[in-house]
C-alpha cells in the first residue's frame, strides 16, 4: 500500500514539475508565465519532501521514541520551509513587476511588453532600433531578381 501512495506522490511532484515547466514555455501572458512557476515550485518542493521522506519512520522531535526506531531525514523539510520562503518573495517580486509593467504597457503579453520595452530604450539612449533579420547586413546591395544567392561571385559569372 506504501508503494502505490509512494509512486502516487512522486507522479504528482513530476507532473507538478512538468505543468509548470511547459506553462512557462508556452505561454505568452506573463502573469500566466508566473503562475507557472508557483505550480513549478510545488512541484520540487513536494519532491524534495518524499526525498527525505521514509515510510516506516517517525518524526525527529518526538522524546521518548526508542534509539532504534528509524528518523525521517529533516533537511529536506528544512530545504523546502527555506524553499518556500524564497519562492514566495520570489512571486511577490514577480505580481509586483507584472502589474508595473501593465501600468506602463497596458499589456502583459510578453512579446509586445518586449517591442515597446526594447523601443523605450533605443529612444532613451539614442541608439536605433534594429531592423528586419531579413535585411542585409551593413550596405550590402541585394543580389537582382532571379540570381542564385547561393553562388560566389565567381560561380555567378
Amino acid at each position: 500500500m506504501g508503494a502505490q501512495i509512494e509512486l502516487v506522490l512522486y507522479v504528482g511532484a513530476l507532473g507538478l514539475l512538468a505543468v509548470g515547466a511547459a506553462g512557462l514555455v508556452m505561454s505568452a501572458n506573463l502573469f500566466r508565465m508566473i503562475l507557472a512557476l508557483v505550480i513549478a515550485e510545488a512541484g520540487a518542493n513536494l519532491l524534495l519532501v518524499l526525498a527525505g521522506y521514509r515510510w516506516d519512520a517517525v518524526a525527529p522531535i518526538l522524546a521518548g521514541q526508542p534509539a532504534d526506531v528509524p528518523m525521517v531525514d529533516p533537511v529536506p523539510q528544512a530545504m523546502v520551509l527555506t524553499a518556500i520562503v524564497i519562492g514566495v518573495g520570489v512571486q511577490a517580486l514577480a505580481l509586483a513587476m507584472a502589474v508595473r509593467i501593465y501600468r506602463a504597457y497596458g499589456t502583459l503579453d510578453f512579446s509586445e511588453v518586449r517591442r515597446r520595452m526594447e523601443a523605450d530604450i533605443a529612444a532613451e539612449t539614442g541608439i536605433e532600433l534594429p531592423g528586419s533579420r531579413d535585411e542585409p547586413a551593413g550596405a550590402r546591395p541585394l543580389p537582382p531578381p532571379g540570381a542564385n544567392p547561393m553562388l560566389t561571385p565567381e560561380e555567378g559569372r
